[in-house]
Protein backbone atom coordinates (compact mmCIF):
# COMPACT_ATOMS: atom_id res chain seq x y z
CA UNK A 1 0.00 0.00 0.00
CA UNK A 2 1.17 3.17 -0.77
CA UNK A 3 0.32 6.19 1.27
CA UNK A 4 0.17 10.26 0.73
CA UNK A 5 0.43 11.91 4.06
CA UNK A 6 -0.02 15.73 4.52
CA UNK A 7 1.03 17.47 8.12
CA UNK A 8 0.36 20.89 9.03
CA UNK A 9 -0.49 20.94 12.76
CA UNK A 10 1.92 23.80 13.75
CA UNK A 11 4.59 25.79 11.54
CA UNK A 12 6.29 22.81 9.64
CA UNK A 13 4.49 22.41 5.94
CA UNK A 14 5.10 18.47 5.14
CA UNK A 15 4.45 16.01 2.65
CA UNK A 16 5.34 12.35 2.31
CA UNK A 17 4.49 9.27 0.52
CA UNK A 18 5.16 5.42 1.72
CA UNK A 19 4.78 1.95 1.55
CA UNK A 20 5.20 -1.11 3.67
CA UNK A 21 7.94 -3.79 3.53
CA UNK A 22 6.26 -6.72 6.04
CA UNK A 23 4.76 -3.70 8.11
CA UNK A 24 8.00 -1.75 8.48
CA UNK A 25 7.41 1.51 7.02
CA UNK A 26 9.29 2.71 4.21
CA UNK A 27 9.52 6.35 3.43
CA UNK A 28 9.71 7.24 -0.35
CA UNK A 29 9.47 11.18 -0.25
CA UNK A 30 9.54 13.03 3.02
CA UNK A 31 9.52 17.02 2.09
CA UNK A 32 9.39 19.33 4.91
CA UNK A 33 9.32 23.34 5.16
CA UNK A 34 9.96 25.04 8.39
CA UNK A 35 8.60 28.24 9.12
CA UNK A 36 11.59 28.87 12.15
CA UNK A 37 13.04 31.37 10.60
CA UNK A 38 9.59 33.43 9.95
CA UNK A 39 8.52 32.78 13.57
CA UNK A 40 11.33 33.48 14.94
CA UNK A 41 10.74 37.34 15.04
CA UNK A 42 7.96 36.82 16.94
CA UNK A 43 9.35 34.46 19.78
CA UNK A 44 6.94 31.92 18.58
CA UNK A 45 3.92 30.11 16.06
CA UNK A 46 1.47 32.91 15.39
CA UNK A 47 -1.38 30.88 13.95
CA UNK A 48 -2.87 32.79 10.90
CA UNK A 49 1.19 33.56 9.85
CA UNK A 50 1.49 29.70 9.82
CA UNK A 51 -1.71 28.89 7.99
CA UNK A 52 -0.97 31.82 5.06
CA UNK A 53 2.46 29.90 4.47
CA UNK A 54 0.66 26.44 4.56
CA UNK A 55 -1.24 27.90 2.01
CA UNK A 56 1.58 28.66 -0.37
CA UNK A 57 3.40 26.10 0.30
CA UNK A 58 1.52 23.07 0.25
CA UNK A 59 0.12 22.02 -3.54
CA UNK A 60 4.01 23.33 -4.81
CA UNK A 61 5.00 19.96 -2.51
CA UNK A 62 2.56 17.73 -3.17
CA UNK A 63 3.13 18.02 -7.22
CA UNK A 64 6.56 17.29 -6.21
CA UNK A 65 5.80 13.99 -4.15
CA UNK A 66 2.69 12.73 -6.88
CA UNK A 67 1.49 12.61 -10.08
CA UNK A 68 -1.08 15.12 -10.73
CA UNK A 69 -3.98 12.63 -11.09
CA UNK A 70 -2.83 10.58 -7.37
CA UNK A 71 -1.84 7.83 -9.75
CA UNK A 72 -0.15 5.16 -7.73
CA UNK A 73 -1.26 6.22 -4.01
CA UNK A 74 -3.95 4.02 -2.45
CA UNK A 75 -5.06 6.14 0.30
CA UNK A 76 -4.59 9.97 1.49
CA UNK A 77 -3.36 10.33 5.22
CA UNK A 78 -3.94 13.91 6.94
CA UNK A 79 -2.66 15.13 10.55
CA UNK A 80 -6.43 15.91 12.01
CA UNK A 81 -5.54 17.42 15.27
CA UNK A 82 -4.20 18.38 17.71
CA UNK A 83 -2.76 21.52 16.71
CA UNK A 84 -3.24 24.99 15.69
CA UNK A 85 -6.73 25.56 14.32
CA UNK A 86 -5.97 27.88 10.87
CA UNK A 87 -3.02 25.53 10.06
CA UNK A 88 -5.13 22.07 10.53
CA UNK A 89 -7.29 23.23 8.22
CA UNK A 90 -4.57 23.74 5.62
CA UNK A 91 -3.79 20.37 5.61
CA UNK A 92 -7.89 18.68 6.61
CA UNK A 93 -9.25 20.80 3.41
CA UNK A 94 -6.39 19.97 0.95
CA UNK A 95 -6.64 16.21 1.56
CA UNK A 96 -10.62 15.97 1.66
CA UNK A 97 -9.85 17.61 -1.60
CA UNK A 98 -7.96 14.92 -2.96
CA UNK A 99 -9.56 12.50 -1.80
CA UNK A 100 -12.66 13.36 -2.91
CA UNK A 101 -11.28 14.56 -6.80
CA UNK A 102 -8.82 11.09 -6.94
CA UNK A 103 -11.61 8.73 -5.70
CA UNK A 104 -8.77 7.44 -2.53
CA UNK A 105 -9.98 6.77 0.74
CA UNK A 106 -8.79 9.38 3.53
CA UNK A 107 -7.51 8.37 6.82
CA UNK A 108 -7.25 10.92 9.30
CA UNK A 109 -4.31 10.68 12.22
CA UNK A 110 -3.76 12.10 15.33
CA UNK A 111 -0.73 13.89 15.81
CA UNK A 112 0.20 12.60 18.71
CA UNK A 113 -0.37 8.66 17.39
CA UNK A 114 1.57 9.52 14.30
CA UNK A 115 4.87 10.74 16.52
CA UNK A 116 4.52 7.51 18.39
CA UNK A 117 5.06 5.72 14.70
CA UNK A 118 7.80 7.21 13.99
CA UNK A 119 9.32 4.26 15.57
CA UNK A 120 7.83 2.11 12.91
CA UNK A 121 9.78 3.69 10.67
CA UNK A 122 12.86 1.87 8.90
CA UNK A 123 16.21 2.77 7.58
CA UNK A 124 16.36 2.92 4.12
CA UNK A 125 19.27 0.37 4.16
CA UNK A 126 17.74 -2.44 5.90
CA UNK A 127 14.40 -1.77 4.48
CA UNK A 128 12.28 -4.68 5.94
CA UNK A 129 15.08 -6.06 8.46
CA UNK A 130 14.03 -3.90 10.86
CA UNK A 131 12.47 -4.87 14.43
CA UNK A 132 9.51 -2.79 15.30
CA UNK A 133 7.91 -2.27 18.94
CA UNK A 134 6.31 -5.59 20.15
CA UNK A 135 2.94 -4.94 22.53
CA UNK A 136 2.13 -4.27 24.99
CA UNK A 137 4.45 -0.55 24.64
CA UNK A 138 4.79 2.04 26.86
CA UNK A 139 4.99 5.26 24.98
CA UNK A 140 6.66 8.69 26.18
CA UNK A 141 4.92 11.69 24.38
CA UNK A 142 7.22 14.77 25.07
CA UNK A 143 6.56 17.84 22.87
CA UNK A 144 5.83 21.45 23.00
CA UNK A 145 1.84 20.94 23.74
CA UNK A 146 2.04 17.60 25.26
CA UNK A 147 3.83 15.66 28.05
CA UNK A 148 1.80 11.60 28.51
CA UNK A 149 2.79 8.55 29.25
CA UNK A 150 0.73 6.50 27.24
CA UNK A 151 0.05 2.48 27.23
CA UNK A 152 -0.76 1.24 23.21
CA UNK A 153 -2.24 -2.39 23.58
CA UNK A 154 -2.18 -3.03 19.53
CA UNK A 155 -2.34 -0.80 17.08
CA UNK A 156 -5.19 1.89 17.65
CA UNK A 157 -5.27 0.43 20.98
CA UNK A 158 -4.35 3.69 23.49
CA UNK A 159 -4.28 4.00 27.07
CA UNK A 160 -3.44 7.57 28.71
CA UNK A 161 -1.68 6.77 31.97
CA UNK A 162 -1.22 10.25 33.10
CA UNK A 163 0.07 13.84 31.70
CA UNK A 164 1.10 16.98 32.49
CA UNK A 165 -1.27 19.41 34.76
CA UNK A 166 -0.09 22.47 33.46
CA UNK A 167 3.05 23.07 31.10
CA UNK A 168 4.43 20.63 28.53
CA UNK A 169 8.18 19.99 28.97
CA UNK A 170 8.71 21.29 24.96
CA UNK A 171 6.75 24.45 26.58
CA UNK A 172 9.17 24.59 29.54
CA UNK A 173 11.63 24.39 26.72
CA UNK A 174 10.83 27.17 24.93
CA UNK A 175 10.29 29.36 28.03
CA UNK A 176 13.50 28.91 29.67
CA UNK A 177 14.97 29.48 26.40
CA UNK A 178 12.88 32.79 25.86
CA UNK A 179 14.11 33.84 29.87
CA UNK A 180 18.28 32.95 28.32
CA UNK A 181 17.82 34.92 25.57
CA UNK A 182 17.95 32.04 23.17
CA UNK A 183 16.55 31.95 19.75
CA UNK A 184 12.82 30.09 19.41
CA UNK A 185 12.62 27.57 19.02
CA UNK A 186 14.04 26.87 22.61
CA UNK A 187 14.73 22.92 22.65
CA UNK A 188 17.69 23.06 20.38
CA UNK A 189 19.23 25.97 21.72
CA UNK A 190 18.85 25.00 25.65
CA UNK A 191 20.69 21.34 24.16
CA UNK A 192 23.68 22.84 22.69
CA UNK A 193 23.81 25.26 25.76
CA UNK A 194 23.88 22.80 28.07
CA UNK A 195 27.47 20.64 27.01
CA UNK A 196 29.17 23.38 28.22
CA UNK A 197 27.41 23.59 31.36
CA UNK A 198 27.53 22.12 34.97
CA UNK A 199 24.33 19.81 35.16
CA UNK A 200 24.38 20.13 39.16
CA UNK A 201 25.16 23.96 39.41
CA UNK A 202 21.84 24.66 40.70
CA UNK A 203 19.29 22.42 42.43
CA UNK A 204 16.12 22.80 40.66
CA UNK A 205 13.38 20.97 41.87
CA UNK A 206 12.50 17.76 40.04
CA UNK A 207 8.51 18.06 40.07
CA UNK A 208 6.06 15.64 41.44
CA UNK A 209 8.71 12.93 41.75
CA UNK A 210 7.61 12.24 45.25
CA UNK A 211 3.88 11.37 43.81
CA UNK A 212 3.63 7.69 43.06
CA UNK A 213 1.68 8.38 39.22
CA UNK A 214 2.71 9.09 35.92
CA UNK A 215 1.58 12.59 36.04
CA UNK A 216 3.77 15.58 35.29
CA UNK A 217 3.89 19.03 36.14
CA UNK A 218 7.00 21.48 34.99
CA UNK A 219 4.92 25.24 35.98
CA UNK A 220 7.22 25.03 38.80
CA UNK A 221 10.41 24.21 37.71
CA UNK A 222 10.09 27.29 35.20
CA UNK A 223 9.52 29.52 37.67
CA UNK A 224 12.54 27.94 40.00
CA UNK A 225 14.32 28.95 36.99
CA UNK A 226 13.07 32.32 36.13
CA UNK A 227 13.42 33.08 40.49
CA UNK A 228 17.22 31.86 40.30
CA UNK A 229 17.79 34.91 37.23
CA UNK A 230 15.87 37.44 39.14
CA UNK A 231 18.55 37.34 42.51
CA UNK A 232 20.80 39.08 40.07
CA UNK A 233 20.24 39.78 36.12
CA UNK A 234 23.36 40.89 35.58
CA UNK A 235 24.90 37.49 35.09
CA UNK A 236 22.86 36.69 32.42
CA UNK A 237 25.47 38.25 30.22
CA UNK A 238 28.10 35.16 31.62
CA UNK A 239 28.41 32.50 29.13
CA UNK A 240 28.80 30.12 31.72
CA UNK A 241 26.30 31.25 34.15
CA UNK A 242 23.61 30.51 31.82
CA UNK A 243 25.19 27.19 30.54
CA UNK A 244 25.30 26.13 33.85
CA UNK A 245 21.20 27.05 33.66
CA UNK A 246 20.56 25.12 30.72
CA UNK A 247 22.23 22.27 31.91
CA UNK A 248 21.00 22.05 35.64
CA UNK A 249 17.22 22.78 33.69
CA UNK A 250 17.47 20.33 31.25
CA UNK A 251 18.72 17.45 33.88
CA UNK A 252 15.75 18.35 35.96
CA UNK A 253 13.48 18.10 33.45
CA UNK A 254 15.08 14.80 31.69
CA UNK A 255 15.65 12.87 35.60
CA UNK A 256 11.57 13.83 35.77
CA UNK A 257 10.96 12.13 32.36
CA UNK A 258 13.06 8.86 32.83
CA UNK A 259 12.18 8.19 36.60
CA UNK A 260 8.45 8.62 35.92
CA UNK A 261 8.72 6.41 32.58
CA UNK A 262 10.70 3.70 34.56
CA UNK A 263 8.44 3.75 37.69
CA UNK A 264 5.24 3.72 35.23
CA UNK A 265 6.97 0.67 33.31
CA UNK A 266 7.16 -1.26 36.31
CA UNK A 267 3.49 -1.49 37.45
CA UNK A 268 2.05 -1.97 33.40
CA UNK A 269 5.34 -4.28 32.52
CA UNK A 270 5.60 -3.58 29.14
CA UNK A 271 6.93 -5.57 26.51
CA UNK A 272 8.98 -2.16 24.41
CA UNK A 273 9.39 1.57 25.52
CA UNK A 274 9.24 4.30 22.54
CA UNK A 275 9.91 7.88 23.23
CA UNK A 276 8.20 9.89 20.95
CA UNK A 277 7.39 13.61 19.92
CA UNK A 278 9.58 16.90 19.30
CA UNK A 279 11.40 16.73 22.52
CA UNK A 280 12.72 12.98 21.31
CA UNK A 281 15.64 14.72 19.61
CA UNK A 282 17.25 15.41 22.79
CA UNK A 283 20.49 13.91 22.94
CA UNK A 284 20.09 13.35 26.70
CA UNK A 285 17.24 12.32 26.90
CA UNK A 286 17.63 9.89 24.66
CA UNK A 287 20.70 8.49 26.12
CA UNK A 288 19.02 8.54 29.83
CA UNK A 289 15.80 6.50 28.66
CA UNK A 290 17.84 3.91 26.69
CA UNK A 291 20.76 3.22 29.64
CA UNK A 292 17.33 3.10 32.05
CA UNK A 293 15.70 0.69 29.74
CA UNK A 294 18.25 -1.63 29.24
CA UNK A 295 19.06 -1.58 33.33
CA UNK A 296 15.17 -3.04 33.21
CA UNK A 297 16.21 -5.34 30.41
CA UNK A 298 13.22 -3.54 28.54
CA UNK A 299 13.77 -2.52 24.65
CA UNK A 300 13.58 0.76 23.87
CA UNK A 301 13.15 2.59 20.61
CA UNK A 302 13.81 5.79 19.98
CA UNK A 303 12.63 7.49 16.25
CA UNK A 304 15.10 8.46 13.69
CA UNK A 305 16.23 11.98 14.51
CA UNK A 306 14.84 13.20 10.94
CA UNK A 307 11.61 11.94 12.25
CA UNK A 308 11.62 12.95 15.47
CA UNK A 309 10.78 16.27 14.60
CA UNK A 310 7.30 17.38 12.88
CA UNK A 311 6.99 15.40 9.85
CA UNK A 312 4.71 13.80 7.19
CA UNK A 313 6.31 10.53 6.60
CA UNK A 314 5.35 10.13 10.53
CA UNK A 315 1.66 10.42 9.44
CA UNK A 316 2.26 8.53 6.72
CA UNK A 317 3.30 5.42 9.31
CA UNK A 318 0.44 5.50 11.07
CA UNK A 319 -1.85 6.26 8.23
CA UNK A 320 -0.79 2.58 6.97
CA UNK A 321 -2.08 0.92 10.18
CA UNK A 322 -5.35 2.86 10.26
CA UNK A 323 -5.72 1.97 6.70
CA UNK A 324 -4.67 -1.81 7.66
CA UNK A 325 -7.84 -1.66 9.69
CA UNK A 326 -10.34 -0.19 7.52
CA UNK A 327 -10.02 3.33 9.62
CA UNK A 328 -11.72 5.72 6.81
CA UNK A 329 -13.73 8.85 7.00
CA UNK A 330 -16.11 10.74 4.41
CA UNK A 331 -14.06 13.06 2.54
CA UNK A 332 -16.96 15.38 3.25
CA UNK A 333 -17.64 15.14 7.07
CA UNK A 334 -13.92 15.45 7.98
CA UNK A 335 -12.85 18.63 10.61
CA UNK A 336 -10.00 19.54 12.01
CA UNK A 337 -9.74 18.32 15.61
CA UNK A 338 -7.48 21.42 17.28
CA UNK A 339 -7.95 20.04 20.40
CA UNK A 340 -7.48 16.25 19.61
CA UNK A 341 -5.72 13.74 22.02
CA UNK A 342 -4.78 10.42 21.44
Amino acid sequence: MRILAIETSCDETAVAVAHDIDDVIQIETSLVRSQIDIHTVYGGVVPEVGARQHLEMIMPMIARAVRPDGAGIDAIAVTAGPGLAPALRVGVEVAKTLAWTWGKPLVPVCHLEGHIYANWIGDEKTLGTVTIPAFPILALIVSGGHTELVLMRDHGQFERLGETLDDAAGEAFDKVARMLGLPYPGGPAIDALALKGNPHAFAFPRPMLNRDDAMFSFSGLKTAVLYELRKDDTRLTDEGFRADIAASFQEAIVETLVEKTMRTAGKCAPKSIVLAGGVAANALLRNRLTVAAEHRGIPMFLPPFRYSLDNAAMIAAAGYYRAQHGDFTDPLTLVAHPNQDI
